[in-house]
């Protein structure tokens, strides 16, 4: 996505309700859709997409084509993914979809099921190839145009394509893969054996912009300002003169979904905060202070008794979620039935939760459930408005750069929606909230202080279950661990740990141990995503 210019930003921040009720809303949405089979690199297909300007969108593989027909996409891609075509259970879908006349391109195990679907042969490789490989390019037309005739792309497969189906030519091949990338020019049917989508594949970024334009013919004009026009548009003619609830929790995604339904509804947007006792140290001043001085319409509910009552003796983290989100609800029906004329909930919710919510195969498939993904109880009779569903992180940061969010809300840390309930391994209780709080605390000033926080994605302490034996002055201690997590990302979807230079992290641990009563040993955490998660629950 790109940031268009500065103009549209100033005349709202001078005069809000007119730039956006003036606006004309013209904006024809084109988009490429993105049939998931299980890959691991899916959601960088679509990043990769909106990085050229085309929003584009993932679906299941087994999406019926009835539904594609009615998304109309300027083009069709299909993700790579774990299975061999041979599989009893193997990913297909309907072969109708390639007399669509729509430009498809199939990537790894998407080429292969084009091959297999439309009459080619695929067996299994003698020789698996994972990792980077060099190709050569035998038609410099449409996919490979500008592209060099020998160049580096990035393998994982352990099938190839054996017999081409009627139609199609060979445009590149590797040492392993004498078919590598493949073509139907008559149909605009591509398919490549390598992952364009990832870093590794020196000029990937090229390769789906020449499918993207060349071939899908798509102008590119999908930006942060046309997405927040269509989205104000959206809730707009969706609300009419009702009123809007929105769950404000004073991180980037509630802010910038507070200020979109702000824009279509105005006065008739009621913010509410429910404050659950599992935020950061002194959080929930700084929220309510926050947004009032931006003009929003909130209510401040302290429910910190509430929650932890629920989560008493509880250790389970999906119990924990699941509890939060619950209750996070009960406090919405009350506060939702002292508003009159509410029929809508504003949630925060991105394109990373919802991906994370549902399984490739369609049906529910719980990594870690997200509270605010669906699950709104029928008695509640408010009807749901999620404006950022399908944007990740960045994007949204960017959106709400173009809607003029103070520079200190927009590159605050994510934070999850169960707050410190899942740092705390184990069950809650007061005491383990307030070491955390202040161990994590000292964490970001530490890191604030040495410039390095707005390089990092997210950065946070996890008070352990554990003891360990320690010593201060002559005395033995027996005392909590806290670990110290810090990863650095684009969207959240994979991470790696951060490098933080070991004189902060020295740091750091000293005062945490000798200011936080309770703690005598600090740990850093070196996993990255995948295979672990960047929360610990």
């Amino acid at each position: 996505m790109r940031v268009s210019d500065c103009g549209f930003i100033q005349s709202t921040i001078m005069n809000p309700k007119s730039a956006f009720r003036d606006q004309k809303f013209s904006i024809m949405l084109e988009s490429v859709l993105v049939l998931d089979f299980g890959s691991q690199y899916t959601q960088l297909i679509a990043r990769r997409i909106r990085e050229l300007g085309v929003y584009s969108e993932i679906k299941p593989f087994n999406t019926h084509l009835e539904q594609i027909k009615k998304i109309q996409p300027k083009a069709i891609i299909l993700s790579g993914g774990p299975a061999s075509v041979w599989d009893e259970e193997a990913p297909s879908l309907n072969p109708n979809i390639f007399d669509l006349e729509i430009p498809i391109l199939g990537i790894c195990y998407g080429m292969q099921l084009t091959a297999h679907l439309l009459g080619g042969k695929v067996e299994r490789s003698e020789r698996r190839e994972f990792g980077p490989a060099e190709i050569k390019i035998t038609d410099s037309s449409d996919l490979f145009s500008n592209i060099p005739e020998k160049t580096r792309v990035w393998m994982s497969h352990g099938d190839r394509v054996l017999k081409l189906p009627d139609g199609f030519i060979s445009i590149a091949r590797s040492g392993n893969s004498p078919v590598a990338a493949i073509k139907d020019e008559e149909k605009r049917i591509f398919g490549t054996q390598f992952h364009p989508e990832v870093v590794h594949t020196e000029l990937g970024k090229e390769i789906l912009s020449n499918f993207v334009f060349k071939i899908a013919k798509c102008l590119g004009s999908w930006t942060t300002k046309s997405f927040a026009e269509t989205a104000i548009k959206d809730i707009r003619d969706k609300v009419g003169d009702s009123r809007v609830i929105c769950a404000l929790s004073g991180g980037v995604d509630s802010a910038v979904t507070a200020l979109i339904v702000q824009r279509a509804v105005w006065d008739r947007l009621q913010c509410i905060f429910v404050d659950t006792g599992l935020l950061r140290l002194n959080e929930a001043k700084q929220v309510v202070e926050t947004f009032r001085n931006l003009g929003l319409n909130l209510f401040h509910v302290d429910a910190g008794k509430r929650f932890l009552d629920r989560l008493q003796g509880v250790e389970d983290p999906e119990k924990k979620r699941k509890i939060i989100g619950e209750e996070f609800i009960r406090v919405f029906e009350e506060e939702a039935s002292k508003i009159r004329e509410a029929e809508f909930l504003a949630q925060g919710t991105l394109y990373p939760d919802v991906i994370e919510s549902v399984s490739v195969k369609g049906p529910s498939a719980t990594i870690k459930s997200h509270h605010n993904v669906g699950g709104l109880p029928e008695k509640m009779n408010l009807k749901l408005i999620e404006p950022l569903r399908e944007l990740f992180k960045d994007e949204v940061r960017e959106v709400g750069l173009e809607l003029g969010l103070p520079p200190e809300i927009l590159g605050r840390h994510p934070f999850p929606g169960p707050g410190l309930a899942i740092r705390v391994m184990g069950e809650v209780t007061e005491d383990k909230l307030k070491k955390l709080r202040l161990a994590d605390d000292i964490f970001i000033e530490e890191i604030k202080k040495a410039g390095i926080y707005n390089d990092i994605w997210q950065a946070f302490c996890v008070f352990l279950p554990i003891k360990t034996v320690g010593v201060m002055g002559d005395e033995r201690t027996y005392e909590n661990v806290i670990a110290l997590r810090a990863v650095t990302s684009l969207d959240g979807m994979t991470a790696n740990w951060a490098r933080i230079p070991y004189e902060i992290l020295e740091e750091t641990s000293r005062r945490i141990i000798n200011e936080v009563k309770g703690i005598n040993r600090v740990v850093y955490d070196i996993s990255t995503k995948p295979p672990s998660t960047i929360e610990w629950e």
